[in-house]
């Protein structure tokens, strides 16, 4: 018998309006325990709204929310509330509780170690809470998401540090559900790596929005998609959203077609019925009005058009000749040279902290390298987009921003010009928008206007920091095509994988200690070669390590190190063996790859291709792994 779903959060009929805008009307939904959920919606949809409302902020005005009794809810929120005085620490373990009340004292204890009388009263409420292992957890919590220092006050951080530290709070305090509000951001991506897999853990149930499409593959059951007023709700992940969206689709262009011919029979029986008679039939009459609606439905989605025309680019791009620079001792670059050519995209890839942001400031001027040489064409023209460059003004029109850098626009391809009204149209602010206050605007069309600011000033040479933070998936999509087009040059910094694996040719990867690494490929592969490499240097290390040998196991170690020279009969058939298993699996794990990337398999079938690309990985690892421990004593 089937084991019934326990329901965490059920979401009824709730509507928000502000003033004679509609945000959403009549949204219903639930989750259940350990589903994993994301929204997927336009900016100004209402998703952060949608938050605001289950976490009690603000009240809808129809419809209602309801948690199960006893759960335990923890939220993220994209601007999180954070006490300023307070020391992270103390800010991640606010729960009120012996056990966190323990290791607060315990590690302050440690900070004054000459105090023995207060570390030795510490250490007796750590053994009566039973905290040890809890406070493991949450060093290992805080180490992952960066944090060594948790004495530092909150009031010293930046805004990317007190995001990770509303993090780390919500999942030290181990919740039932948890609700995030773009998660990712402010991450690196060894970060979102780790966060993907913690996640993941069965029990947990876990509501967010996210633009991570690789994120939505790896860790959501179900997605909830927000279209104009409709809510769909899709089980599986982001393959599986994209396949039934597809197919949703299809079915309403072919509804519409089916409409359309119904129209024009209906329309012909109405106008063929006497005007003074009221005999019509009012069945006929409001299926008429039904099917005129549906008929006159657009299925065209709103498209990001961006073809604004690029300064010619000479034959001088950007050289960079031995270049350094340090902050007291800490090395950001360490004779670094690289020579650009034309079309060339760069992926930037590093710890957060390592110095990406300085590389990128050195490159445009805004800041002078220790030494070294930066040579820039005399043709280039730097378009820069950084997180703290949005500099925007809250009483103005959006109108009025463009119009503030030119009226008319001109072209690329076949000419011409458009009106300031005309290019913000393509950017998706259409009609009354256009003379609404920026302030008005979400955090995600707030950053779209500035990318728009950005573009109308004809750049050759694109640098963007961050550009996906708070961008919709529809608006990225659009985003990535207009930069595959691009003539110029790209470098680009995002711990977006997606956005980086689909742009860029070759990664700038900051390894530390000033020293950064060209590596040729995208993201993904580089990961992969990194895997393979750690792995490598792993099983050397594993071989060099030998026990200690005594004068009575002397023959036998050496006689046992012998036989290990080569493979036994039985070793080289499995070796063998290896390959053509390691062969056939990765010959299926590209046709699965290739399902995906088709998205034409129904939504069923990809959930289960998804979870066999899973079952594949793990499988290709395990006989990897004993290939090369094999091939070690290979002749």
């Amino acid at each position: 018998m089937a084991q019934s779903t326990v329901n965490y959060l059920s979401v009824e009929n709730i509507s928000k309006n502000y003033g004679a805008r509609g945000l959403f009307q009549n949204l219903s939904f639930g989750i259940a325990e350990g589903e994993k959920v994301a929204l997927i919606a336009r900016n100004g949809s209402g998703k952060t709204t949608i938050f605001n409302i289950l976490s009690g902020q603000e009240q809808p005005d129809a419809g209602r929310v309801t948690y199960r009794k006893g759960l335990a809810v923890e939220f993220l929120a994209q601007e999180p509330n954070l006490d300023p005085q307070k020391t992270i620490l103390d800010s991640v373990l606010a729960a009120q509780n012996a056990m966190t009340e323990a290791i607060v004292k315990y590690e302050y204890a440690l900070l004054n170690p000459d105090n023995t009388e207060a570390y030795q009263k510490a250490f007796d409420e750590m053994e009566r809470a039973q905290a040890w292992d809890f406070e493991n957890q949450v060093k290992q919590v805080l180490s992952k998401l960066g944090f060594e220092d948790t004495s530092v006050k909150i009031a010293t951080l930046s805004g990317g540090q007190k995001k990770r530290v509303a993090l780390a709070k919500v999942l030290i305090a181990k919740p039932d559900l948890v609700v995030l509000d773009e998660p990712t951001n402010h991450l690196d991506i060894d970060m979102i790596e780790w966060l993907e897999e913690y996640l993941t853990q069965k029990g947990l149930a876990l509501l967010m929005v996210t633009h991570d499409r690789y994120f939505l593959e790896r860790v959501c059951t179900t997605i909830l998609e927000l279209d104009g007023e409709n809510l769909y709700r899709h089980p599986g992940n982001y393959s599986a959203f994209l396949a039934r969206k597809a197919e949703r689709q299809e079915v309403e262009a072919t509804n519409v077609d089916k409409a359309k011919n119904l129209m024009r029979k209906e329309l012909e029986w109405i106008r063929r019925q006497p005007k003074a008679r009221g005999t019509k039939s009012k069945s006929r009459v409001d299926a008429f009005h039904d099917l005129k609606k549906e008929a006159g439905k657009d299925l065209r989605e709103s498209e990001l058009q961006l073809d604004v025309k690029m300064t010619r680019l000479g034959s001088k791009i950007l050289e960079l000749h031995n270049l350094r620079k340090q902050y007291g001792a800490k090395k950001i670059v360490d004779g670094f040279s690289h020579t650009f050519k034309r079309a060339e995209r760069v992926g930037i890839v590093g710890p957060n902290g390592v110095g990406k942001s300085t590389f990128l400031k050195m490159i445009t001027g805004q800041e002078a390298p220790d030494g070294g040489k930066i040579v820039t064409g005399e043709t280039i023209k730097f378009g820069f987009y950084t997180q703290s460059g949005m500099q925007l003004k809250d009483d103005q029109r959006v109108i009025d921003v463009v119009k503030d850098i030119a009226e008319y626009i001109p072209l690329a391809g076949k000419g011409g010009d458009l009106s300031a009204s005309q290019l913000l149209e393509r950017f998706l602010f259409e009609g009354d928008q256009q003379y609404s206050y920026v302030s008005k605007l979400s955090g995600g069309e707030k950053r779209r206007l500035y990318l728009l600011t950005i573009l109308m000033d004809n750049p050759n040479f694109l640098i963007l920091d961050e550009p996906t933070n708070d961008l919709d998936i529809l608006t990225l999509n659009v985003l990535e095509d207009f930069l595959q087009d691009f003539q110029g040059c790209l470098m680009v910094v995002t711990h977006d994988r997606y956005f980086m694996d689909k742009l860029t040719d070759h990664l700038f990867v900051f390894e530390g200690e000033g020293h950064i690494r060209d590596f040729p490929g995208n993201y993904s592969e580089y990961r992969a070669k990194k895997a393979d490499e750690e792995l490598t240097a792993k099983l050397k290390e594993q071989s060099q390590v030998k026990p200690k040998k005594t004068a009575t196991t002397q023959n036998a170690s050496a006689k046992a190190q012998g036989a290990k020279t080569k493979l036994t009969y039985a070793e080289r058939l499995e070796m063998e063996q290896l390959e053509k298993d390691l062969e056939t699996l990765e010959a299926r794990k590209a046709e699965i790859a290739q399902a995906f990337e088709d998205a034409t398999t129904d939504a069923e079938k990809l959930e289960e291709l998804s979870r066999e690309m899973n079952a594949l990985t793990q499988e290709l690892e395990t006989k990897e792994m004993r290939w090369l421990e094999l091939s070690e004593f290979a002749e």
